[in-house]
């Protein structure tokens, strides 16, 4: 049976945290690439604004504030997933920067 030096438990630590680094980043992508510009969310948000300005039209408060308070949400959620997103791609680039600083002094 072979046993592990330290440098290749290192390597392999650090192999690993970068590995981690590479799927956080690319997990990231996907959520702003895809979550973020989700046609269903700007679906929404176009009737939405057509049922506010329907609502304007008929003097319809109570349709009008209901609109508002959708696009209102809508606009958050599309924040919160933006944020999310970058999120994970900053903490994917820290994890690799990290398990290359972890990795730099064996070599």
């Amino acid at each position: 049976m072979h046993t592990l030096t330290p440098e290749e438990i290192r390597m392999w630590i650090g192999g690993l945290v970068f590995l981690l680094g590479i799927a956080t980043f690319a997990i990231g992508i996907f959520v702003l690439v895809v979550r973020a510009m989700n046609k269903d969310i700007q679906r929404v948000a176009a009737h939405t604004a057509r049922l506010a300005q329907k609502g304007i039209i008929e003097d319809a408060s109570g349709l009008v504030g209901n609109a508002s308070a959708l696009v209102t949400a809508l606009t958050r959620l599309v924040q919160t997933t933006a944020g999310v997103g970058a999120s994970l791609i900053f903490l994917g680039l820290g994890l690799m920067y990290v398990a290359y600083q972890y990795i730099l002094p064996i070599s």
